[in-house]
């Protein structure tokens, strides 16, 4: 899967200090893909957007 046109974006609780963080993109068709942003190089996974969306809202129910 090419992501060379991902515009990826950072969760708005992302400190500025380095911490653990991942970052999203959710601008291509038919997928969504999440990497760590201390290694913008390195593996990404890519979920379908449904499930992304499942992920989420189950993850912001329990929060």
């Amino acid at each position: 899967m090419e992501l060379r046109d991902a515009r990826w974006r950072k969760s708005s609780r992302s400190s500025g200090n380095g911490g653990n963080c991942v970052e999203v993109a959710d601008n291509l068709p038919g997928i969504v893909a999440v990497r760590d942003s201390k290694d913008p190089d390195g593996p990404a996974l890519t979920f379908a957007p449904v499930a992304w969306h499942t992920f989420i809202t189950q993850v912001t129910r329990r929060a």
